[in-house]
């Protein structure tokens, strides 16, 4: 059981490091690595490199770059101001319009960005402030923010879709392709509670409408948005290239295959990024000075995700070489439990994984085994990796070491500390079971 318990000392390693000692999470990362090579004795150093080198020549590392860039140019050229004052032009109207829109936002961006940080970050910046001015708690707003930042996991096209199917036990059984409608049903599952939850938040806290003085008709907001709704392309064509009958005519024109050299996961950020240089153009720089200014403004947000993706992949074909998916599978199968008991086991153990860790890097840690012991309790392949994202999707809500719950705090200038409590009742647990039942298929979805 030697990988079992190098993967419990990982993640205690990284909760003492980040959480009680208080240290960035990229150091919590690079020791945590340190502390799992240890656990192969002589076979350190060799697994250290192994580890280093599988994480260097790991697509995934540019794209998540590249995804963490693309959140930041959405932010920057004030896009994902336009597309929330369309959503206030639909909701405003409604009481708690602003935590609504911040709800549904929270899905729409987090699709795009790829990173619950980046998503409670450019969605709180704006929601925040205006449910505030809609005399929403500034701790049930930051609460809400934190609460949906992991939601656009659990919608494709995100980042964490591809990486789990680019696993190797995951993607001998299904496609990030043949998961697009599924994940969508999951994710659709998971909004709706939301919606739901602040129904009753809003009759609870009495919460009214926004000032009719802050809503724009949606004519207006969409004459000035409309561009906005372009980035949508850099996904739709990727997507439209490699699926359905347009890649099967690509190959049958090109060649079997040509469609599948093809990356969506690289080329969506890339032509979104493409597409938001052309729209927001004039929100940016004109000279070189203005574009070093700005590249240096987003660098540090590389610093962190960087060193925690690369170090995740790292971690993670070291735990490979020394058995821990076949320990935990092994462990899991011998677990004669109800299929509903084994997937809350699973979605504990993912849950554990994703509140120290990104998304990302929660797939890349526990994908494979929680995808692997779910299909072994009798659950589709395409229901079992839908269920492993949405158990993810907890990525932002989990305190105490949760980033979106501080970035969310911040904005709203309230005590991290409040909110843990009510993330856990009001979007942790509940993710838990949702995703639980729809693991069983109490909640259908296709697949």
């Amino acid at each position: 059981m030697i990988g079992l318990w190098a993967f419990v000392a990982y993640i205690c390693v990284i909760i003492l490091w980040n959480v009680v000692i208080k240290r960035g999470i990229g150091e919590a990362m690079v020791i945590g690595f340190v502390v799992v090579a240890v656990f192969g004795g002589a076979q350190a150093p060799g697994l250290m490199w192994a580890g280093i080198r599988a994480a260097a020549t790991e697509e995934v590392v540019f794209a998540a770059s590249a995804f963490v860039f693309m959140g930041f140019l959405l932010g920057r050229t004030g896009l994902v101001d336009r597309l929330v004052d369309m959503l206030n032009s639909l909701l405003g109207r409604l009481r708690g319009g602003p935590a609504y829109v911040s709800t549904v936002a929270s899905a729409l961006f987090g699709t795009i960005s790829g990173s619950g940080s980046g998503n409670a970050a450019a969605v709180g910046s704006i929601t925040i402030p205006w449910m505030m001015r809609a005399n929403i708690d500034p701790r049930l707003a930051a609460t809400v923010v934190a609460g949906n930042a992991g939601l656009g996991i659990a919608f494709p096209p995100s980042s964490s879709l591809f990486i789990l199917t680019g696993l190797g036990a995951v993607s001998s059984l299904v496609s990030a392709e043949a998961l697009f409608l599924s994940l969508f049903a999951g994710g659709a599952w998971l909004l709706l509670y939301r919606l739901v939850l602040m129904w009753a938040l809003v009759r609870r806290y009495g919460i009214g409408p926004v000032d009719p003085g802050l809503i724009q008709p949606l004519r207006r907001t969409f004459a000035a948005g409309w561009p906005s709704l372009l980035i949508f392309l850099g996904i739709a064509v990727p997507v439209v290239l490699t699926t359905g009958a347009v890649a099967a005519w690509l190959d049958a024109w090109a060649g079997a295959g040509t469609m599948e050299a093809v990356s969506i996961i690289t080329w969506i950020p890339v032509l979104v990024i493409l597409v938001t240089l052309v729209v927001g153009r004039r929100s940016l720089p004109r000279g070189p000075r203005g574009w070093w200014d700005l590249l240096g403004e987003a660098g540090p947000k590389y610093g962190v995700i960087g060193v925690v993706l690369f170090f995740a992949f790292a971690a993670s074909t070291v735990l490979g070489e020394l058995g821990m998916g076949e320990e935990l599978t092994s462990l899991l199968s011998a677990i004669d439990a109800p299929a509903f008991v084994l997937a809350l086991i699973v979605g504990v153990i993912v849950l554990a994984a994703a509140a120290p860790l990104t998304s990302t890097a929660t797939m890349v840690a526990v994908g494979s085994v929680a995808f692997t012991a779910l299909v072994g309790a009798g659950v589709s392949p395409t229901v079992a990796a839908v269920a492993v994202l949405m158990f993810a999707s907890t990525e932002g809500a989990s305190p105490p070491g949760a980033a979106p719950i501080y970035i969310a705090s911040g904005i709203a200038g309230v005590d991290p500390t409040r909110t843990f409590l009510p993330l856990l009742l009001w979007y942790v647990l509940p993710t838990l079971l949702i995703t639980t039942l729809v693991a069983v298929g109490f909640l259908p979805i296709p697949g």
